[in-house]
């Protein structure tokens, strides 16, 4: 990688030039959100709201930023997480991830729609000693989705992250406007039916209402859990309601997610949305993770001190992808490694669990702004 002046020098950088770098319809596919993108914006905007009340004259001389995740020993509290195709970035796509993510001593979640097929990713995540969830859409044929979960376990994956804020794609204007598919020569790996070229419109969105289930309830949550002995996460709650009913179903864990602003436009943000999650399922036995809009290493500070276990990013690992392959990847992890151990020790906090309730300033709703 280039040590010049112009290297980037924090995540915003890395989209700047991965910018530049991806042809319109990648990058479109990769940045878009649904409708007006509000809560794409929101995403980023609603951390740089939170305010921190910081404690001096600590001992910060050994910060210890490693955690766990699901009992799995992790070097700091992020994630990469689920985004689709990531092959349109780097030729080696999700196999540059694992690689990247293994180095980093943290856990890859994989996409069902990868460009890579899940046993590809297993071997390139196990020749480097890395660690993997796999992130499960739900088909309407349940054989589909059975035998994905069947190649998951004997692939050595260690949970099933589930999205269910999908059952029906949001309308992405970028995606449409582009015609949105897949180039000659890029293939799905994971799956049997691939995009079809349209004269109008997104293929991506005629395949997922094709394809993916939109009759999900609760029930087929508990079915999930049936066919699996993997831990099983739901990925898209924004609700306290459903965060609680997520505990009554036996889910390991929650991802407070908006999909990115990708699915339904003006919703809470997801940092808008952890506080009051986290305080209904406090005490219980799941974990609380979190995604969207988290481009600093104080952004993932303060998502720990609202109350999650770790953090999900997703956009910037893509940008970083498509700048320098593995070792952008990497680099961008140490990025965030570096501010979030600088952002801890600033704030007080020797080891991660000291991120508590107590670092949050509580300002009115008028100094929000």
């Amino acid at each position: 990688m280039s040590t010049d002046k112009n290297e980037p020098l924090n995540l915003a950088e890395y989209e700047h030039a991965a910018r530049e770098r991806l042809p319109r319809m990648v990058y479109d596919y990769y940045a878009g959100g649904a409708g007006d993108e509000v809560s794409v914006r929101d995403n980023e905007l609603a951390w740089s709201r939170v305010r921190l009340r910081p404690r001096v004259l600590v001992d910060v001389g050994a910060c210890d930023l490693s955690t766990t995740v699901l009992g799995r020993p992790v070097a700091m509290p992020i994630l990469t997480a689920p985004c689709g195709a990531n092959v349109l970035a780097h030729p080696d796509g999700e196999l540059a991830v694992a690689r990247a993510t293994a180095a980093a001593g943290i856990v890859q979640v994989l996409s069902t729609m990868a460009g890579h097929s899940l046993e590809e990713v297993a071997a390139a995540s196990d020749a480097t000693g890395g660690a993997r969830w796999f992130q499960l859409y739900c088909y309407r044929d349940r054989e589909v989705t059975r035998d994905l979960v069947a190649r998951a376990e004997a692939a050595g994956y260690l949970a099933l992250c589930i999205t269910v804020d999908v059952p029906v794609l949001g309308y992405r204007e970028r995606d449409a406007r582009n015609r949105f598919r897949l180039p000659p020569g890029v293939r799905l790996a994971n799956i049997k039916h691939q995009f079809d070229e349209l004269e109008s419109g997104s293929a991506l969105l005629q395949y997922v209402n094709d394809q993916f289930d939109p009759c999900l309830t609760w029930e087929s949550v508990d079915w999930l859990r049936s066919i699996t002995r993997l831990p099983v996460v739901l990925k898209g709650v924004l609700a306290a309601e459903d965060a609680r009913l997520a505990v009554e179903h036996g889910a390991a864990g929650i991802v407070v997610s908006n999909h990115g602003g990708r699915q339904l436009d003006g919703v809470l943000a997801t940092c808008d949305a952890l506080p009051e999650i986290a305080e209904a399922v406090a005490g219980e036995a799941i974990e609380i993770y979190v995604d969207g809009g988290i481009r600093r290493g104080v952004d993932v500070l303060k998502a720990l001190a609202l109350g999650a276990r770790a953090v999900m990013i997703g956009r910037p690992y893509l940008w970083a992808l498509a700048v320098d392959g593995e070792a952008g990847v990497l680099k961008v992890l140490n990025m965030l490694r570096d501010e979030l151990r600088r952002s801890l020790a600033l704030a007080g906090c020797a080891r991660i669990s000291d991120a508590g309730p107590s670092l949050i300033a509580r300002l009115s709703p008028n100094n929000r702004r």
